[in-house]
């Protein structure tokens, strides 16, 4: 019996799949763009045009098979393989994982190492997720992807943006008293240019499952399946913001990437409502909310969660299962989300903690997946699952509204979400392309990285013992995970395990705007001592340079800057030297160690038609140093290094040299310092089909191993 339900419900996946395919499954409530508002459409409407798009396709399939037949047969007879499996571990340290197979502690990797390959993998210049997942989509340098940094500076205003994507409002909407119908989507622009390799695949017939590789939002359309990762945002329009609900009235009245709300205790019941997006729909509403009851049962240790006609059980220091939230926008219109609830504490003071409300799979308000189908048949098939790009919620710890442990609960329980749906894409593959980027190495070495041997020796002040091992626990995990794959490979797949980056220690911040206001380069109004976020009181008549992100320093320009100073050629030379070398070897006189290896200049990097788009000059930090949160965000005072004082005490946006990634792969390869550049190219000529001459990496498989000559070689076009 047992057997035959499971044959039952794999039966029904694989159908929701193919419908999920055909474009065919519900029509979400509604649109929402970050701070851009939302449209609808009649449920007539999109069962029409649903339906006409099912017929068409029914009808055009018999011509699709013979053309998909053909061009098959002529790139299989130069494929080296059937699939080609990239997993992508983000932020694996080469370094620790070759201590930890060096004691024994990952098998796994280890037959992979043996057996075939194991080695550093070069970053991308600076070693930050969203540029260095750009190059290996793409199999080309910044200077042609156009990703610089997770964030980006606006010459024209000096304002600070997310560098992936950007948000406009419809242009039409129609006026119906207090309310605002826009006339058509927000237009959401994925400002990654090039061309990720699956597209080029998908030219050449090429199946493909793409699961939360980062900077794939808004998802782009080709000829497979994705379902976006990193810098997908919540509900709210942010890249995450929790919410936290207390009766401690003394406490911190706000929190950075994420919001307070103070509660009062009626015996046992509390009554508040949950903020939500905006109301687009009706602007003079504010912000949509969802009203919510709590019942507590303080001895039990247990609470009684009503929130839209739902009632819920939270249990203390226990998170909740996923809970969706409607939010009443309009007659008829109404957004869905998704959210966990987590119950800190009930005495002496309530605390409750809620992620970030996520956009609903099921029911989604953005295209999160191509197509806009494949993220409702993930959640038919397997439940809700989290959809924010930055899901782990590192800004909660460092806000102290969750401790280490529920943060640590959180991320393994994330990685299980993305586990499922990567085994289910094995099994649909039979040929063709998987690739899944999993976040829990990278989400738990910025928590947990400190505590590791790598970090005592590189200065980071030692901790209680407590969580010594969380990180390397996490290692074998996804250890784990790579046998499970490896025991579901065909003799002619290929494997290949990479991380885009490795990591180091951070217990020490430089504010770069400081040294520069320090130095004359940034100068404030009035010469005043202090600068708001966002340069809020910089003179820019009188400055030469400044920076934004995580070590990134722009030349004031003219020409380029709206207020630029500095003339392109001997004089923007002249200040970028000046700034390299006071930079170079600036030492942490209360600590006696170097803070910076070196300043690399971006001409030698970005090459293409975007690479004035990047930064002049990239900040290469010792192990141990960052930039400061502050620093990241224009804001500056008198103080140039101090203690990083929050739980997010690891990372890898550092001298590039000192955090490669890792190189795990099933065959051997040819090339002693390869790079993230590289596996796009090596993908493409492993199914032969030419790399496109734009691409900067090349392949790295033997020779011998691809069956003879190479074949394959470059598109010239």
């Amino acid at each position: 019996m047992d057997g035959r339900r499971a044959s039952q419900r794999k039966s029904i996946r694989a159908a929701a799949f193919a419908l999920a395919l055909l474009g065919t499954a519900r029509v979400a409530d509604g649109y929402i763009g970050p701070g851009a508002g939302f449209t609808f459409v009649t449920s007539f409407l999109a069962f029409f045009i649903a339906f006409l798009l099912g017929a068409l396709v029914f009808l055009t399939a018999p011509i699709r098979v013979l053309i998909r037949l053909f061009r098959r047969r002529r790139i299989s007879a130069k494929a080296k393989c059937s699939r080609v499996i990239v997993v992508g571990l983000d932020g694996m340290s080469p370094v620790l994982a070759d201590r930890m197979m060096r004691e024994g502690r990952l098998p796994n990797l280890s037959k992979l190492r043996d057996t075939g390959t194991f080695c550093s993998l070069r970053s991308t210049v600076p070693s930050a997720s969203p540029v260095a997942w750009s190059t290996f989509q793409t199999g080309t340098n910044p200077g042609k992807h156009n990703i610089f940094d997770f964030l980006r500076r606006n010459p024209r205003t000096y304002g600070i943006d997310l560098s992936s994507a950007v948000v406009r409002p419809p242009r039409r909407v129609l006026r119906l008293g207090k309310y605002r119908i826009p006339m058509g989507r927000p237009c959401v622009s994925l400002l990654r240019k090039s061309q990720p390799f699956w597209k080029v695949l998908g030219e050449h017939g090429i199946f493909s499952i793409v699961l939360r590789v980062p900077i794939t939002f808004p998802p782009e359309k080709f000829r497979g399946v994705i379902l976006s990762g990193m810098c997908v945002p919540d509900l709210r329009g942010s890249q995450g913001s929790f919410t936290c609900f207390t009766t401690d009235a003394l406490g911190d009245a706000e929190h950075t990437g994420g919001m307070r709300i103070v509660v009062v205790r009626d015996g046992d019941e509390i009554r508040s409502s949950l903020p939500g997006p905006p109301n687009a729909v009706n602007p003079s509403a504010g912000v949509l909310e969802a009203p919510l009851s709590i019942t507590l049962h303080e001895a039990a240790g247990t609470a009684v969660l009503r929130l839209g006609g739902q009632k819920l059980e939270l249990k203390l220091r226990t998170y909740s299962p996923w809970v969706r939230l409607r939010f009443h926008a309009a007659p008829g219109v109404n957004v869905s989300g998704i959210c966990r609830f987590y119950l800190s504490e009930i005495s002496p003071q309530f605390r409750l903690y809620v992620t970030p409300i996520n956009i609903d799979p099921d029911r989604p308000a953005l295209p999160i997946s191509h197509p806009f189908t494949y993220a409702s048949y993930l959640a038919k098939a397997f439940g809700p699952y989290a959809t924010l790009g930055l899901a782990e919620d590192t800004w909660a710890l460092n806000e102290h509204v969750i401790d280490h442990d529920a943060f640590i609960e959180q991320a393994y329980a994330l990685h299980e979400e993305r586990e499922t749906m990567f085994f289910d894409a094995l099994e649909k593959v039979d040929r063709g392309l998987v690739a899944c980027v999993f976040d829990i190495t990278d989400r738990a070495s910025h928590i947990f990285w400190r505590f590791t041997r790598e970090a005592e020796a590189a200065g980071a002040p030692p901790g209680d013992g407590t969580y010594d091992h969380t990180l390397e626990e996490v290692y074998e995990r996804v250890d784990e995970m790579i046998g499970h794959v490896r025991s579901k490979l065909r003799d002619d797949d290929v494997l290949i395990v990479m991380s885009d980056h490795g990591f180091g220690t951070f217990h020490r911040c430089v504010n770069l705007n400081a040294w520069l206001k320090a130095h004359g380069f940034l100068v404030l109004k009035d010469d005043a001592d202090t600068c708001g976020a966002y340069f809020a009181n910089v003179d820019w008549s009188r400055t030469r340079a400044y920076a934004v992100g995580l070590g990134g320093i722009f030349i004031n320009q003219a020409g380029r800057e709206a207020r630029g100073i500095v003339a392109e050629g001997e004089e923007k030379t002249a200040v970028k030297q000046a700034i390299a070398d006071g930079l170079t070897g600036l030492t942490d006189q209360e600590k006696g160690r170097t803070a910076i290896n070196r300043v690399l200049d971006g001409m030698e990097f970005y090459k293409g038609p975007y690479a004035d788009n990047g930064p002049d000059l990239i900040v290469g930090f010792a192990d141990g140093y960052r930039t400061s949160w502050d620093s990241v965000i224009g804001k500056c005072d008198s103080v140039v290094i101090e203690d990083n004082k929050k739980a997010w005490s690891g990372d890898h946006c550092v001298d590039p040299d000192i955090v490669p990634g890792v190189l795990f792969c099933n065959r051997r390869i040819n090339r002693d310092r390869p790079g993230i550049v590289d596996i796009a190219p090596t993908v493409l000529d492993l199914f032969g089909v030419p790399v496109p001459k734009y691409m900067d990496g090349e392949p790295l498989l033997r020779v011998e191993e691809q069956g003879g000559g190479p074949a394959g070689g470059r598109e010239e076009n």
